[in-house]
């Protein structure tokens, strides 16, 4: 037999398992020539009948690696946020999972060693490496298992099609009915393959509308008849523990849906319902529980601002606050700082409401108004718990805001969020909570504001050179013009035919310095302080988004409509 040392062990683990029969044995005993793997492949596939998995077991053993299975590995969103997909098409690899500080990485060759220091250099993760076939992974790159999937099946179990009624109406009325169920289910399930971060369901005059938040941007995905939605809303107040025979007021609960699904999805949903014209609707954010925490680099922070912004997390007390609108990013860079600096040395406490993702070695605490324990109570109870640093979800009021500025002025760095436009606006705002401007400008030691911005899809995305107003705004902007990007009208497969292709951050860092605190203290004006900031080399956020644009990474009519121009 003329067998190399890994096709032996192949065979050897073949024998073991009991695949190989003693025509089978005697074959390759007859072997002289020297085999090369796919030859081998072939004769145990085509002649032996060993069926692909079997063989896919055996290389597993030869190789002392784990085999996985890629056929059953369903491709969704966040499949390819820590690895582009690209990076995956040309090394033939499939990112599948993170277990802790484990980054599971399915390859089809297991010879190339190189690919585990660039994938831990790219994910900051210590790589596990699983076998599988390159013909089921490259037949993951090809299908676009994304692709929303269709109602109808539902939608005919509940006896109508999209737009109009049908009979069985009698079911439609309950909620404990299988069809409302499935269908429940099912927008869940599809929301989340989408990439969906909101689920609107809205009650119109005659119908029921479903719509997703895709990128920042809402969609319109299904219309169901009007005598859907009491049944549809109830099911999902059933799910989340909520009064399901009280219509009149807002409420708020929480679906943990792993207990609902049979696709092993670990999300929950944080629900909100509320009384409008025509019924209640219902909004549900997604909270993707296997989604884990990006790196620092990873959140479209520039260098400039990077390296300030580590700079600021790494002080023993303060006060750093984030501040945008809902959805702006805020939670997962606060996410992502705790992770950076988390160590044993340090106690970490959180105060969340809800808590969107569990972070191994930090302590966290999930807010509960209906009992008193809110923000502000939470704060106190953290002060006599030794801490180092205290995430406080947000500030909402004088009592939370005064006694976040006291602890950071007491030797604790303190985090939190706040709503407004700016960083230089956010001084006012803790001014009108009551907050005295000298321990406001002696507490604070930067304020991160924050956007999140659609990005150009590298794909199809379409040069030009600016003219006119656009190549004035750069110019005044960032002091460059030149070639950018715009997006592709009719978009392509790889973003679904939008143009635009995830979301990237913009941040305005505003960081304390000796005139910033005179300026407080003598309460100078919102205007003032931001020229005073933007001559110690702040950014804002109008031009964070210009040189977000200048690298190609998106357009100027995104970049307009996130941010206006500086006055």
């Amino acid at each position: 037999m003329s067998l190399g040392k890994i096709q032996t062990q192949i065979i050897n683990a073949l024998d073991d398992a009991g695949r190989l029969t003693d025509e089978h044995r005697a074959a390759i005993a007859a072997i002289e020539e020297e085999m090369t793997g796919e030859q081998l492949d072939a004769m145990l596939l085509e002649d032996f009948k060993i069926t692909p998995f079997q063989l896919q077991v055996a290389k597993s053993r030869a190789f002392n690696l784990p085999p996985f299975n890629v056929a059953h590995y369903r491709v969704h969103p966040g499949t390819f946020e820590r690895l582009p997909l690209e990076f995956c098409q040309e090394n033939v690899v499939m990112p599948v999972g993170e277990v802790g500080e484990l980054f599971l990485l399915v390859v089809a060759n297991p010879f190339d060693v190189t690919i585990i220091s660039k994938v831990q250099e790219m994910t900051g993760l210590t790589v596990m490496r699983m076998l599988g076939r390159e013909a089921d992974i490259r037949e993951k790159f090809k299908k676009n298992e994304n692709e929303p999937s269709d109602f109808a099946d539902v939608v005919s179990a509940i006896g109508m099609e999209f737009g109009s009624e049908g009979e069985g109406d009698e079911d439609l009325t309950d909620e404990e009915s299988g069809p409302i169920i499935d269908l429940a289910n099912r927008i869940i399930e599809d929301a989340y393959f989408a990439g969906t971060s909101d689920i609107h369901i809205e009650p119109w005059e005659h119908e029921i509308i479903v719509r997703y938040r895709i990128d920042g941007v809402c969609q319109e995905k299904l219309r169901l008849p009007g005598k859907v939605g009491p049944a549809l809303v109830a099911r999902l107040k059933i799910m989340c523990n909520l009064d399901i025979a009280e219509r009149r007021l807002p409420q708020d609960g929480r679906i943990v849906f792993k207990q609902y699904t049979r696709k092993g999805l670990d999300v929950d949903l944080r629900v909100s319902t509320a009384p409008l014209n025509h019924g209640e609707g219902v909004v549900m954010r997604i909270l993707d529980k296997q989604k884990s925490t990006l790196p620092m680099t990873a959140l479209g922070f520039s260098e400039e601002n990077l390296e300030k912004y580590r700079k600021a997390i790494e002080q023993p007390y303060g006060m750093i606050l984030h501040c945008g609108p809902t959805g702006s990013g805020k939670s997962m860079t606060l996410y992502s700082a705790l992770n950076e600096i988390n160590s044993p040395e340090l106690v970490i406490r959180t105060a969340e409401d809800p808590i969107e993702y569990t972070l191994a070695g930090i302590n966290q605490m999930q807010m509960h108004r209906q009992i008193g324990l809110t923000f502000a109570s939470a704060l106190r109870a953290f002060l006599r718990q030794d801490p180092d640093i205290i995430l406080v979800g947000e500030i909402r009021d004088k009592e939370t805001a005064n006694i976040a500025v006291e602890a950071a002025l007491t030797g604790h760095l303190l985090i939190s969020t706040l709503h407004t436009n700016d960083a230089p606006s956010t001084v006012a705002r803790l001014t009108d909570m009551g907050v005295e401007p000298f321990m406001i400008s002696s507490s604070l030691l930067c304020v991160c504001a924050q956007r999140l911005m659609r990005r150009v899809c590298k794909q199809c995305r379409q040069p030009y050179e600016p003219e006119g107003r656009v190549k004035d705004l750069l110019e005044k902007a960032i002091g460059w013009s030149g070639q950018i990007y715009k997006a592709n009208d009719d978009g392509c497969p790889k973003c679904n035919g939008t143009g635009y292709k995830g979301r990237v951050g913009i941040h305005e860092l505003m960081i304390n310095n000796e005139e910033l605190v005179e300026a407080v203290n003598r309460e100078a004006d919102t205007a003032e302080l931001k020229r005073i900031c933007m001559k110690s080399g702040m950014k804002t956020l109008h031009q964070d988004s210009l040189l977000k644009v200048k690298e190609g990474v998106t357009t100027f009519e995104e970049a307009i409509s996130n941010v206006p121009p500086d006055m």
